[in-house]
Parts: C-alpha cells; structure tokens; sequence
C-alpha cells in the first residue's frame, strides 16, 4: 500500500521532531508498505498545496495525528477541507489525542474514513489489512468509523507491554538537518538536539490530564542507548531531549538510566520532564553528572489546597525542597504554573507568580497560562456535569479558542477580572524576564568596550 502521512504546519521556524508519525512510518515502511512523509511544518506548504500533491500522486491512505489544542484543531479541518476537495481521496486516517476521546466528533468534522484510537503501531497494520479486504473492520481493535452514519466504536488495542519491540522512529524519512536545530534551555550553539522517549505513560492522575491507558512503560537502558549512539552517528546530535511525559517515573529507574549513560560514555547533554518528590540531592547530582542541564517539572499551582484538588500528588514543600535542590546540582528547573483550576484565586495567582520571581533562573520565558479542561480529561467531564460545558462540540467552537484565554472558568472570578489578574501577573513575569536580558546585555557591552573583551560574539542573537 502506498501512504503518505501528513505533518501539519504549526507556525514555528523551527519545529519538534513529529516523533509519533515516525514511528508509525517505522512500522509501515518495516510491514512492506511505501510511505512518504508530507512535511508541511518544514516547508510551510499552503493547504491548497496538498491539494494539488494529492491530484498528481496516488496513494491508498493518508494519515494525520494531533494534539487537542485549539490550533491543532483549527488546522486539522482546514487540511481535512483540502484533503477531500481531491477526487478519489486515499483512505483518510486521523489519530493522536485530539481525536481519541470523541472519534465521533472528529469522525463528522473532519469527513475521515477512521480514527485510530490512543497507541498506534499495532491498530494500523489491522486497520490495512481490513481495508485490503484480508479482515473485517469490526474486528480491527482500537478504531472508530461510520457505518450508514452511525458510529462503530471497536474495543480497545490492547497496550504494547514492551516497547523495546517498537522499531525507532524512522529518521531517514524525515529532513533532520532542520530538526536538529530545535533550541531548548542551557543549549550550546553549536550542539544539535533531537527529542527521543525514553517511556510512555505516567503513574500519576492530575485533573487536566488526558491519559487513555494507566501506568508507565519504561524502555530498557540498552534501547535508549542504542537511539542515542544512532543520533549521534548518523545526525551528529548531542543534545537530548526527553520528550515523554516523565523520564523521572521513580527514583530507582532515574539513578539506573543515569549510571548507564555515564557507563555507555555517551558524552552529551539532555533535558527531561521530573517530579519534585524524586528530586533528591543525590539523584540529582548524578543527573547532572549523565548530563543532564534541565529539568521541566509540572507544579501547575504554589498553594496546597489547588494541589490536591487538581490531584497533583505534591505538596509546597516538596516542591520548595525539590526545586531548591535541583538548583544547587547546577540544574535548571522548568517552573510550570497554571492558573484557573478549582480553588484557585487572586490569591493563589500570586503566589504562582511570587514562585517564579524567587526560582525561576530565567532559562526559559515563563508566563502563567489558564488551565484548560481538555477532552478526555477529568476536568473535562466535571466542567460538562457542572453545566460549564456543554460538549466537544462547545468546547471546540465557542470555548477553547486560545491557549492563553480562559476556555472554561473554574474560579469564583468574572472572566473579566480573571483575564485583568492574568494580565497583571503575566506584565510582572515578562518585564523581569526582558529586564534581565536587558542587563546582561548592558553588561557584556560594558565587559567589551572597558575590558576589551575578545570573546564577545556580536549583540544580536540569532
């Protein structure tokens, strides 16, 4: 079968590494099939550009995977309009976790043949070989399609327990040279960097998380290892970006995936996504010892009771702890604050914001962004059964239209108010942030014109 899978634009220079479609490229190209990859988001082909690519090439199916954010969303109608202006449109796939949650939704929106639900390596070889007539379609697990207008929902693809047995990501599929250039926090100049997963799943439930399947399914040391040396061999890369939910699943594997870097000599940097409670002195220092330069880590609030309302699993004061200790390894830590969640407040905010003025190490622009309910997630059936949404369909037209816009108001605020306190916080957040850039760049003028400072580079940073 010949497939094309679509990368959509999303307006970024440079972009992340579409890790999910290669590997399902991986899995296709290994199964016989020829697959090409569409590779808008590089090119920033229009739409109507793949209208015309389509009428001048054959292929049985397209694929397409999103995220459930507002963009997201918007681009994939969009594309979908291109897609079935074609006559004879290959077979139209969508997936990810913008569709998984209300396949039959996406299903009517976008005019798709079939939503593949939640993982997708195994669902799509029986979603071909149905379509090639080898199987029925009712018997493909993990699928969703319209049958005489009626959805036809499967039972669900059972999970792949070992995810050593996935092929890597079908790198040479894909223009490298323009996704090595991604720029993450404490970066060199010069290095390259590639975002790899070094598990899926997360052990843990907060409220405004989409999770389909529970628990967490680590790769072995030996894989990852052998994904790094591959990158660095063949796409000189030397910066390593973690890209699942929470390399840091517990202290144990932490300490174990750390001393097997450091035994591989991997020499290479790399940042990952923690949890305060394990960010031990100890563990910490061997972290930064395999490497490691930063460490996002989800606080989302700085007050006790939106932590355990929002089912967070932590506390300030492991959170004071963890971040401090993160910063004496000589970490940068990733401070992540949201705001609107339940019993969230004026107050709350502040206390957000007066976190970040004393961590944050300016890294990274932060700014504080309202939680979103999205679809799939707890807060999202809670927001429908308190009556402040009404569906998928509210959500997406008239809620969910910005990222930084309230989509769904949890607090005892107007929006008005709610929008005018983001404000006030977000202007103290930026002002200290441009402020600081502003210094150090008064600084090293100072450094050049009074010490003749050699080493300088040039005042714009590109």
């Amino acid at each position: 079968m010949r497939i094309l899978l679509v990368v959509y634009d999303n307006g970024s220079y440079i972009s992340w590494f579409p890790q999910g479609l290669a590997y399902i490229a991986a899995v296709l190209k290994k199964a016989g099939h020829d697959v090409e990859i569409y590779n808008q988001d590089v090119y920033h082909y229009s739409d109507e550009h793949l209208t015309e690519h389509l009428k001048r090439n054959k292929y049985d199916m397209l694929g397409i995977s999103i995220i459930a954010g507002y963009y997201q969303y918007r681009k994939l109608l969009s594309l979908s309009r291109a897609i079935n202006e074609v006559p004879n449109r290959p077979y139209y796939v969508i997936g990810g976790h913008g569709p998984s949650p209300e396949p039959e939704y996406f299903l009517r929106k976008t005019g798709a043949d079939a939503v593949v639900i939640g993982e997708g390596e195994v669902t799509i070889l029986q979603l071909i070989d149905a379509i090639e007539g080898n199987k029925k379609m009712a018997d493909v697990k993990g699928i969703a399609y319209l049958d005489n207008d009626k959805l036809v929902q499967t039972e669900r693809q059972p999970l792949i327990e070992n995810i050593d047995t996935i092929p890597m990501p079908a790198y040479e599929m894909f223009p490298m040279d323009h996704y090595a250039l991604l720029r993450l926090p404490n970066i060199k100049a010069a290095e390259r960097c590639m975002p790899i997963l070094s598990g899926r799943g997360c052990t843990f439930t907060c409220n405004f998380c989409y999770r389909m399947d529970t628990g967490f399914r680590p790769r072995s040391a030996e894989s990852i290892i052998e994904e790094i040396q591959l990158l660095k061999k063949d796409y000189n890369i030397h910066y390593i970006a973690f890209g699942d939910e929470l390399l840091m699943n517990s202290i144990k594997r932490t300490e174990e995936l750390c001393n097997a870097f450091i035994k591989a000599r991997l020499n290479i940097t790399w940042d990952c996504n923690g949890r305060l409670n394990y960010a031990k002195p100890d563990v910490l220092r061997l972290m930064k010892q395999a490497g490691c330069v930063f460490i996002n880590y989800g606080i989302e609030a700085a007050d006790d009771t939106v932590l355990r309302n929002m089912n967070k699993a932590l506390t300030m004061k492991q959170i004071i702890i963890g971040v401090e200790n993160t910063i004496a390894a000589g970490i940068s830590p990733g401070l992540n604050i949201i705001f609107g969640n339940i019993g969230d407040n004026r107050e709350t905010l502040q206390k957000g914001v007066d976190f970040l003025l004393k961590y944050d190490d300016l890294s990274q622009l932060r700014t504080v962004r309202p939680v979103t309910p999205y679809p799939g997630s707890p807060l999202y059936y809670h927001a429908i059964e308190k009556g402040l949404l009404k569906d998928v369909e509210d959500f997406y037209e008239h809620k969910h239209l910005n990222s930084d816009l309230l989509a769904v108001n949890f607090t005892d605020m107007t929006d008005e108010d709610f929008h005018k306190a983001l404000l006030v916080a977000n202007k103290t957040l930026l002002k200290r942030y441009y402020d600081s850039n502003l210094q150090n760049g008064l600084k090293a003028a100072e450094k050049l014109y009074l010490e003749g400072d050699a080493s300088f580079r040039g005042f714009r940073d590109v």
